[in-house]
């Protein structure tokens, strides 16, 4: 019998419950959880009453400052990193050279320091770094990707792509550490590394110059103060009377009370913060162009405050064009009371979306039409599950991996480095009101020279 890979994980967030219950169900027989860690002690008690529930064995604990001696001690081959943004490189180093892999979820990490130290430990290594970009396994997305790269539009010239995020999801990242700019990067590092790994992959190119413009537009205190919202509940967790649909009360499920609201009294996290107080560093609305160094060039924006949610991407190429619009969720409603209601959708994940009654997936086309010919729409296949049916697909790859892929959907830290490379140049736009390069960024794609130690 071939033995099972012996993983570890690293913050047991929301996040980090897909790969638990993947390890502990149907990915068992290649693979074991032999340990985990988290800095709050709640969360992976919460954790272990699942496992051990599901009958699979608990995993040994560690402290987050001890994960090279985990390594070691518990005999681990691959870490899981899901831990907040800013953690991730100190993470990553740490694993490789105690002798491990690494699994992580994007972004890679949040600075061009942060990716200088990856770089530099896979190159003193020898070791690998997975970051898992899953909606390059959304059957839609891959059926773009199979357009484009079979030269059915021919040459790539320009890329449109539009992102709306709604007032259930898109509002989370403004109750939550991703607020703070300094621990996410703003929605260009966390959300937006997705949209760019999807663009690198669909054209097969390197971005090398961002202009960006944008700003906080409509969440924050001073834009409530401009638009004379009045007084709000400091918290979305309370029987206040101000509370709204911009209100998310941890106790109307059970996944967050139990990870987050039960948990707050060992280190007083709050999830739930208003998406109107002060405090908030991070952009609500983007627009970029970002030239790529085959020539092609895209105009993308965020917007983290629309009706509903979904995107829209154009491909044009010298034969034609290919449009994939997808609405994942037409509408956010309000229960009768005025209160946000409950979730409607299964597949959703708890840290996505506010107590809102939410509506998915509502359509998606794909349409090729190339020169002096009619348009044409492209069957996709039937999705099932998160991120357009693009989680199970990834946890496939991960856990068991080696099967031929000729649209190459699994993803290396080089990848993740290309995504970040748009966003950090982003935002240093976004401060100096010039073009950036990506060169630095993308140097360090190519071999690094490490002291010996």
């Amino acid at each position: 019998m071939t033995a099972r890979t012996r993983y570890g994980i690293i913050g047991t967030g929301s996040r980090a419950q897909m790969y638990i219950d993947a390890i502990c169900g149907i990915h068992s027989e290649s693979s074991e959880l032999v340990a985990w860690s988290d800095p709050n002690p709640g969360r992976v008690d919460w954790h272990e009453r699942r496992v051990t529930d599901a009958g699979a064995p608990v995993p040994g604990r560690f402290a987050p400052s001890e994960l090279a001696a985990a390594v070691a001690a518990h005999r681990i081959d691959r870490v899981i990193v899901a831990s907040p943004d800013w953690t991730h490189a100190d993470h990553i180093v740490t694993a490789l050279e105690a002798g491990a892999d690494v699994v992580v979820e994007k972004p890679l990490t949040t600075s061009e320091e942060g990716v200088r130290r990856i770089a530099e430990a896979v190159e003193r290594t020898g070791r690998s770094v997975t970051v898992t970009f899953n909606y390059r396994y959304s059957p839609r997305n891959a059926e773009l990707k199979r357009i484009v790269q079979s030269g059915q539009i021919g040459e790539v010239t320009s890329v449109h792509f539009e992102w709306v995020l709604d007032t259930s999801h898109g509002a989370d990242y403004f109750r939550r550490w991703h607020r703070d700019k300094q621990y996410s990067g703003g929605l260009l590092i966390h959300k937006a590394s997705h949209h760019f790994d999807l663009v690198n992959w669909w054209i097969d190119d390197a971005p090398v110059r961002v202009f960006a413009s944008g700003g906080l537009r409509f969440y924050g205190a001073d834009n409530a103060a401009r638009r004379g919202m009045g007084p709000r509940p400091e918290r979305g967790t309370s029987d206040s009377p101000l509370r709204d649909g911009f209100s998310l009360d941890l106790r109307d499920d059970p996944t967050l009370s139990g990870l987050y609201y039960e948990q707050e009294h060992h280190d007083g996290y709050l999830r739930d913060r208003d998406v109107f107080d002060a405090g908030i560093t991070i952009e609500d609305n983007l627009s970029l162009v970002v030239d790529y160094a085959g020539g092609a060039s895209m105009s993308y924006s965020l917007n983290a405050h629309s009706p509903w949610e979904g995107y829209v991407v154009a491909i044009n190429g010298t034969q034609g064009r290919a449009e994939l619009t997808v609405v994942e969720r037409g509408a956010v409603l309000l229960a009768d009371n005025g209160r946000p209601g409950s979730i409607v959708d299964p597949s959703a994940r708890p840290e996505d979306v506010a107590r809102t009654e939410a509506h998915r997936p509502v359509s998606e086309r794909l349409l090729v039409q190339r020169h002096f010919e009619p348009a044409r729409e492209v069957p996709i296949p039937v999705a099932v599950g998160g991120h357009g049916g693009g989680d199970a697909q990834l946890l496939d790859d991960v856990f068991r991996g080696g099967a031929p892929d000729p649209l190459g959907r699994a993803s290396t830290w080089h990848d993740g480095i290309r995504s970040m490379a748009v966003g950090l140049a982003g935002n240093r736009s976004l401060a100096t009101g010039q073009a950036v390069t990506t060169d630095a960024v993308l140097a360090l794609l190519r071999p690094v020279t490490v002291d010996a130690e």
